[in-house]
This record gives C-alpha cells, sequence and structure tokens, in this order.
C-alpha cells in the first residue's frame, strides 16, 4: 500500500514525511487545484529522501491547452527532471472533452524514464471507460482519479470499475476526500492499492493524520 500526500508548502512535505507518507504530489495553489510549483519547494523535497512526483499545470481553469501552453508545459517537465524527481504528473483534453492523445504523448516522452501519473483531468471526462484505454497506452503507470465524483468515497463504484479493467496494467490511485476514517474502506471496496490525499487539519497537512492513515492501510495487509 502507498499514501501519496499533496504538498504546496515546504511544511506539507514535512508534515507527510514525518507522518510516514510513502511518496509526495507537489503542487503550488491548491485553492486553484493546483498548477506547477516552484523549485525551491522541489528541491527541499528531494533532499528529505522521499519520493517526489510534482504536477505539471500551467494555469488554472479547464484542461485544454493551446500551443504555447503545451510548450510551457514541455520545458516544465525538462526543468524539474534536472532536480532529481521521481515523477511528473499531467494531463491535457480536447475541447470536446477526450483525452489529448496528441498532447498527451508528447508529454510522455518527455517524461521518459520518470514514473508518469495522468492527473484528475480524467474526472471530466466524457468517456472515462474509454479514455482510461488511452492513458494506459500513451504508456502512463497511474490514474489519480475520484471516478469523475466529488470525492473518492462517492466514486467508489467507477474507481471498482476501474481497477477492473485496467488488470495491474496501471495503478489507479484514488484522490479526493481521502481521510483517516475512510482510506482503509476505499481501498477494500475499490482494490486500489495507493490513494491521494492532502490531510489537512486548520489548512495545513497535519502529521498525525498522515500516519493514521498509514496504519489503517497497513493494518489491511496484515
Amino acid at each position: 500500500m502507498m499514501l501519496e500526500i499533496c504538498c504546496d508548502s515546504q511544511a506539507a512535505v514535512d508534515a507527510a514525511v514525518e507522518g510516514g507518507a510513502g511518496r509526495v504530489e507537489l503542487c503550488a495553489d491548491l485553492p486553484l487545484d493546483g498548477l506547477t510549483p516552484p523549485d525551491a519547494l522541489v528541491r527541499h523535497a528531494v533532499a528529505t529522501g522521499i519520493r517526489v512526483h510534482v504536477l505539471i499545470r500551467p494555469r488554472a481553469g479547464d484542461f485544454v491547452y493551446e500551443a504555447a501552453e503545451a510548450d510551457t508545459m514541455l520545458a516544465s517537465i525538462e526543468r524539474i527532471r534536472r532536480l532529481g524527481v521521481h515523477g511528473v504528473v499531467i494531463g491535457a483534453l480536447t475541447p470536446e472533452g477526450d483525452i489529448d492523445v496528441p498532447l498527451c504523448r508528447r508529454l510522455v516522452a518527455a517524461a521518459e524514464g520518470l514514473s508518469i501519473t495522468f492527473h484528475r483531468a480524467f474526472d471530466v471526462c466524457r468517456a472515462p471507460l474509454q479514455a482510461l484505454e488511452q492513458i494506459i497506452a500513451l504508456g502512463c503507470h497511474r490514474l489519480l482519479t475520484s471516478g469523475q465524483a466529488s470525492t473518492a468515497e462517492a466514486g467508489i463504484p467507477l474507481l471498482r470499475a476501474l481497477v477492473t479493467q485496467a488488470a495491474g496494467r496501471i495503478i489507479i490511485m484514488p484522490g479526493a476526500g481521502v481521510n483517516p476514517g475512510n482510506v482503509a474502506r476505499i481501498a477494500q471496496t475499490t482494490g486500489a492499492v495507493e490513494l491521494h490525499g492532502s490531510f489537512r487539519v486548520d489548512g495545513h497537512t497535519d502529521a498525525a493524520s498522515v500516519r493514521a492513515a498509514v496504519e489503517a492501510l497497513a493494518a489491511l495487509q496484515r
């Protein structure tokens, strides 16, 4: 079982490490659902020794990107790679709500050798089961999704279907509203082996909450 913590500050990274998380996803501007973080945050996270994945997202809003924005994402991947990260988190859609396969293919190629997560752009795809096959074909290693619901707990039916359809070809990682009280249930009912959350208390990542979730997942394996 792997617990990934979404972090937008050095304090959040430190809390994730203290709580025993297996990996962090770094971003900036969580109120905007996350943007590419500054290099200083990436360097801090890498220095802790935890596995580090970095969100590549140039702006808030939809996931339909123009040529200049695509170039920005490609440049971000190259810059972030040099900082010693383990993976990147990407995603792009067409105006119709399908996976933007040509752009995503370029992003995956730029990230060759890194672990690649397709992010929650998937949750606004119009045909999720078809989109999953496209994401697998692109060579992504995992899919972060709430099951197209407001929370992962509410999205359990689709998450379970995605895990079944994936059949080990890609990791389905539930995220959104994951907390110490529901993390074990989500894992058990979906079959997911990686989960994602921010584990915030009063607006700050809470090491005790992270630790409680890690322990809840560990208990499933005993």
